[in-house]
């Protein structure tokens, strides 16, 4: 493979969809949060919730020709109107307006009590019903809540379009991770066992979709965020750069690899990006098999498949509406190429500068691509064959040696039936493609580690770039899956 063949691809969907017309006007520009004074009963909320309009939908993903209800409370009550748009990079709008609903009468919705291990299901009732139109592209799509009043507060819902044609590279969303991390009304995540400042990583905690997305509570202080899970912050970036470049890629929800496994089917490639820490076995497990069948996959991400999930059915009997950590992953190296870990922060430090993933990308041994590494990140290489170590380094990383782990490693190794698996150990590694509209660049804003630095990336680099073309065009081309 020639990586000077194909910079940038000027046919096929995704390239048609990005010539049409985009607009900025996807991003909020007015979130109201509540006064966490006024929150007796969560008296650590760190403005995370806005119940001056907030909502969620009745499934992570869709396919074209499906629909989706979409649930929304307003407190006090008022009319308001739901914008559509799907994300990529429109000539550098970031989003295309597909369409706009209502406007509608929106009430308060209630916060549902507690059931068994800390659950919290709203059960709202529907304020409209999306069908999705067969012409609408597979892309992640966010709505726009807009109470219509002067200036009025905004906020997302999001979800992904599915199409069930064969495609070069799936993008898996990292969803599950969103929804672990969602502490929605106030202190109702994952990390929650109800023990005031206790960062939780036991069992006996649940948490659902049928819930908003509040303002994701570590590392970034993105208000301009809320309602989408961690979406714009570690992943748009990327879909930014691949559609601008014209990769013929798809999309689904982390669910969908349990769910609907045939999505693998239908790929040569299949990403992992940005934060994609929680899977479950049957994703692990159907995952691996589409790697020994020749699919590729590329972990763009850090702290990935570190724990196991179980789901469970809603209250209302949909299936995987709910889902509970079970345990850490203790093989996930045997996918990944390296083990899983937390914290850490670093240069992305060259030792293979021959390999052909930096073909010109002016790498020599020892260069290093600046703050690259946070804020979670792989290392510990496994014992497969033909396993390349291409990046290692040392790292900064928590003061206490319980949070500590080994340095950093980025790996490529062949699959069994061809393809390739690569692991850029990092969860900031889109920071280094694009920075989108409305994007706030990775930075360590909030130092729950006390860490006496405060990291972040150096912006877009060529070199990452570079890598990632080169990365992706040899898993395309090179595919044992041909169509």
């Amino acid at each position: 493979m020639n990586a000077k063949t194909q910079t940038h691809r000027t046919d096929g969907p995704v390239a048609e969809e990005n010539r049409r017309a985009g607009t900025t006007e996807w991003q909020l520009r007015n979130c109201r949060f509540d006064d966490p004074i006024t929150l007796a009963s969560y008296p650590l909320v760190r403005r995370l919730r806005s119940s001056a309009i907030e909502g969620y939908v009745s499934a992570t993903s869709v396919y074209q020709g499906g629909s989706v209800d979409i649930k929304v409370s307003l407190s006090p009550p008022g009319r308001f109107r739901i914008e559509i748009y799907r994300m990529g990079f429109y000539a550098g709008a970031g989003g295309r307006r597909m369409a706009t609903l209502g406007p509608f009468e929106g009430r308060t919705q209630p916060v549902p009590m507690m059931t068994v291990e800390r659950l919290r299901e709203c059960g709202w009732e529907s304020c409209a019903t999306l069908s999705i139109p067969e012409e609408w592209p597979s892309g992640v799509y966010l709505g726009k809540l807009v109470r219509e009043e002067f200036y009025g507060p905004e906020s997302y819902v999001v979800f992904v379009v599915k199409e069930r044609r064969r495609s070069d590279i799936l993008w898996q969303l990292s969803d599950l991770t969103w929804q672990a991390y969602n502490r929605w009304p106030g202190n109702d995540s994952l990390y929650n066992d109800g023990t005031p400042n206790v960062w939780y990583g036991g069992p006996n905690v649940r948490v659902s979709f049928d819930r908003p997305y509040a303002k994701f509570p570590t590392i970034m202080d993105s208000s301009l965020s809320i309602g989408s899970g961690e979406f714009l912050l570690w992943e748009h970036p990327m879909a930014f750069w691949l559609e601008q470049q014209g990769y013929d890629v798809t999309y689904c929800s982390n669910l969908d690899l349990e769910r609907d496994p045939e999505v693998l089917d239908r790929c040569k490639v299949m990403l992992s990006v940005g934060h994609d820490e929680y899977w479950s076995r049957d994703m692990f497990d159907r995952a691996g098999a589409a790697r020994d069948d020749g699919m590729s996959i590329a972990f763009f991400s850090g702290n990935s498949v570190h724990h196991e999930i179980e789901t469970y059915a809603a209250a209302t009997g949909d299936p995987a509406r709910v889902f509970a950590r079970r345990r850490r992953f203790d093989d996930e190296d045997s996918l990944m190429g390296v083990k899983s870990f937390g914290v850490g922060y670093g240069d992305w430090t060259v030792t293979r500068p021959d390999h052909w993933i930096f073909e010109g990308a002016g790498m020599g041994s020892g260069d290093a691509i600046r703050g690259l590494i946070g804020w979670e990140y792989h290392g510990a290489p496994a014992s497969i064959p033909g396993l390349e170590v291409v990046a290692t380094g040392p790292l900064l990383q928590p003061p206490d040696p319980a949070q500590q782990g080994p340095p950093h490693s980025a790996v490529v190794y062949p699959g069994p039936a061809g393809g390739w698996v690569f692991n850029a150990g990092t969860i900031w590694w889109p920071e280094g493609l694009a920075c989108p509209p409305g994007h706030m660049p990775a930075r360590h804003t909030v130092r729950p580690m006390k860490l006496d630095a405060c990291p972040g990336t150096f912006g877009v680099d060529p070199r990452v770039q570079r890598i990632t073309r080169n990365l992706l065009d040899r898993m395309i081309e090179e595919s044992p899956r041909r169509w």
